[in-house]
């Protein structure tokens, strides 16, 4: 009778350990196989706007040009839908601090993982694509900044965490056009200036 019921024990063991098993090879096999929703998704970032500017210096003959290097503030927010599990589609707005100009951008925008790593972190391509406008901005007597196409690619660096969550590091090209005109002086009709800021921009913030 001993030697029964510890079979008995044992065979019951090794049902519930089987049963368990099973379950949770189902489990893992439903959340392999369910099908990606789609969401929404908002990633907001913080940065700088790198770049050259060559201009000439007034009241020099010969002519004498200088060249300075210009560091301005820039903030953004993607807010759109996750489509795919590496593709997002939406719009960014954002805030540009220039030097003598504050431009509003707003644009379309994609996000797409181009390399994922086991450890959750994706190398991911950006592209915004728009218009920078001047509702931001406030000129002094005689000036009238109005703003222009403009245009964003790069590259990031999304570090994923398990709350769904991520950290950004993203490195862009951004393209802005602006047209300024200015106080006419002695006998001048029109005075005016064609304006593109070419920067590097250098981002941090979190994706939601």
């Amino acid at each position: 009778m001993l030697k029964a019921s510890n079979c008995y024990r044992n065979n019951r063991v090794g049902g519930l350990l089987l049963i368990l098993w099973v379950s949770a090879s189902l489990c893992r096999l439903q959340a392999q196989n369910s099908p990606f929703k789609p969401h929404y998704v908002n990633m907001t970032e913080v940065g700088g706007l790198f770049g050259r500017v060559v201009y000439d210096v007034r009241w020099s003959a010969p002519l004498v040009q200088e060249v300075q290097n210009r560091l301005s503030l820039t903030i953004q927010t993607f807010n759109g839908v996750q489509l795919k599990p590496r593709l997002a589609v939406g719009a960014t707005v954002g805030v540009d601090w220039y030097k003598t100009a504050l431009l509003t951008p707003i644009a379309a925008g994609v996000r797409y993982d181009l390399v994922s790593t086991p450890k959750n972190v994706h190398l991911f391509g950006t592209l915004d694509a728009g218009y920078g406008f001047n509702w931001l901005q406030v000129d002094g007597t005689g000036y009238d900044t109005k703003g222009g196409m403009m245009l964003n690619p790069g590259l990031g660096l999304k570090f994923a965490f398990k709350s769904g969550s991520a950290m950004l590091l993203s490195l862009t090209y951004k393209r802005q056009e602006a047209k300024v005109t200015k106080p006419l002086g002695w006998q001048e009709v029109e005075k005016w200036e064609d304006r593109t800021y070419n920067r590097m921009a250098l981002r941090l913030g979190f994706m939601f």
